[in-house]
């Protein structure tokens, strides 16, 4: 049994569970606990970790809910196949957001050249149509599985610059700040279920038709133009995308509230 006792921090403002749930999902995360194995069960988390069964069960609850487990009935919780995800509330680029969560990530260049705009491409980046563009193809692999791939398209002087960069280990959002000095400020997704095609399930190591989580963005610069438009296609089951959202209250509830705390 993998030894992942911590020591905790007793008087962390970080509750006991969550502790455990990092600890675990650490073990899970660099391989102690690889895909489909079984986990140790609530009884031996107990004994090592040495805390209640309900502060277990909170931390399994969390992995279960995170994806990162799941239980069988009777035979207790089993590590599920990996899963990234990444947070949409910031603008971030894939390598960017999966090197922070502790995930390698590496890049095969498919292919690199200049083309006309097609209607649509050119509408997205305020061209003419027809105007030359840069059209990136690359696959994206995550712990050297391939799991997105990913079309670029930049304006031509951005794509002579790009051309010189090293696409392969860099994200080019990052290579357009550092190299370029472009500012960016802000995206437009479009998240949509689509089907594999056959050079896409090829790179990806799918079959023909095989699901995909297809992502639309429009990447603008801090003056607000568009500098960047992509469509990124993921391998089913190996990546999702999170979003935080708060109920936004009604202006007559907003008001109702205000005139009973008047009265009160």
């Amino acid at each position: 049994m993998p030894n992942l006792h911590p020591p905790f921090e007793l008087d962390s403002p970080i509750p006991l569970y969550q502790q455990i749930k990092e600890k675990l999902r650490s073990g899970i995360l660099d391989g102690t606990y690889g895909p489909h194995c079984r986990m140790p069960s609530e009884s031996e988390l107990q004994e090592m970790f040495d805390v209640s069964r309900i502060t277990i069960r909170q931390a399994l609850g969390d992995l279960q809910k995170e994806g990162l487990i799941f239980k069988v009935h009777g035979k207790g919780s089993f590590v599920s196949q990996p899963k990234a995800s990444q947070n949409i509330t910031s603008l971030q680029g894939f390598a960017e957001a999966m090197s922070s969560e502790g995930h390698e990530i590496s890049n095969r260049v498919v292919s690199f050249e200049f083309v006309p705009a097609s209607t649509q491409v050119a509408a997205k980046l305020e061209l003419d149509e027809g105007t030359p563009v840069a059209e990136i193809h690359r696959v994206r692999l995550l712990n050297r599985k391939p799991t997105s791939y990913e079309i670029t398209f930049v304006p031509e002087p951005l794509g002579k610059r790009l051309q010189r960069a090293d696409l392969i280990t860099r994200d080019i959002f990052l290579i357009l700040e550092n190299d370029c000095g472009i500012a960016l400020g802000s995206a437009d997704l479009a998240i949509d279920a689509t089907a594999a095609t056959p050079a896409i399930a090829l790179a990806l190591e799918a079959r023909k038709g095989a699901p995909l989580l297809q992502v639309e963005r429009l990447t603008y610069d801090a003056a607000k133009r568009p500098i960047d438009f992509e469509y990124l296609y993921f391998k089913s089951g190996t990546f999702q995308y999170r979003l935080k959202v708060d109920r936004k209250r009604s202006a007559d509830a907003r008001g109702k509230r205000q005139a009973t705390e008047a009265k009160a």
